[in-house]
């Protein structure tokens, strides 16, 4: 057992305790090694950026933290607990959320109605969606507050009505309506138009403010690089750099194997 497994395994988060660690992670199918021996430590706080070609390994990276799929070996730390045996539920009642490529929405549902229920759910309510909530309702002034957050007003339209952006941001409001400690968000800009980038950007950048630690998987590096504190870099499943933005957009082995001559 590492020295960072052996003090994290059954431990309380406290100062200095990462949000995040990944000791040796690996997952491997048949004879693929989809994901091969990454170490990895994210702060409490801290957004980090997870960028790489398509098939690097991101979203399966994501998949392993999550608990989707389990892991060959290594370890998954979740401030400070070890949960790499861990079910799905059990890591999201631990302070673990998570976004998806595709949209996890109930587009019949209103908006207010989607955000409402993740609510109901935390605080132990009624999950019943046939009348429209009372505005002094808690779960609905909670669901009020994480739409104001996201910058999403329409409660009253329902959600597969809204743009691929709004969706986006809908989608955000549902998981902090479960008030996760570490958020995972996988391409979330992902069939948002060019108008609503910047928009979705910043509200992205104010889950910092949540106290929220966040792991982000995207494909547009420009918001990457001006979004996060640092980049991991996935080649072939391996995490081949880990630096700020800076540095990696400095870095010859990851411009070799993925930026090409972005950087230059």
């Amino acid at each position: 057992m590492t020295e960072a497994t052996a003090t994290s395994v059954g431990a309380h988060a406290g100062p200095g305790t990462p949000a995040i660690q990944l000791v040796d992670l690996s997952w491997q199918v048949g004879g693929a090694k989809i994901v091969r021996g990454v170490n990895l430590s994210v702060a409490e706080g801290e957004i980090v950026g997870v960028i790489g070609p398509n098939g690097a390994g991101k979203t399966s990276l994501f998949n392993l933290i999550s608990g989707i799929n389990p892991a060959t070996s290594g370890v998954v730390m979740l401030r400070g607990t070890d949960v790499t045996n861990e079910t799905i539920s059990r890591r999201a009642r631990r302070g673990l959320g998570r976004t998806f490529q595709t949209s996890s929405l109930f587009p019949q549902l209103s908006v207010l109605e989607n955000v409402r229920l993740a609510a109901q759910q935390r605080l132990g309510g009624n999950l019943s969606v046939l009348r429209f909530p009372r505005r002094d309702d808690e779960a609905t002034q909670e669901a009020l507050r994480h739409l104001a957050t996201v910058r999403l007003g329409k409660p009253r339209r329902l959600a597969g009505s809204l743009s691929h952006g709004d969706k986006r941001k809908l989608e955000i409001a549902v998981l902090l309506a479960q008030e996760p400690a570490v958020i995972l968000l996988d391409e979330p800009m992902a069939g948002v138009s060019s108008h609503d980038v910047p928009d979705l950007t910043e509200v992205i950048r104010g889950l910092h403010a949540t106290g929220a630690s966040v792991m982000i998987v995207e494909h547009h590096l420009e918001v990457v690089l001006g979004l996060v504190d640092r980049v991991a870099v996935m080649h072939h499943g391996e995490l081949i750099a880990v630096d700020t933005p800076e540095g990696i957009m400095k870095n010859q082995a990851v411009q070799s194997a993925y930026l090409g001559d972005i950087a230059s």
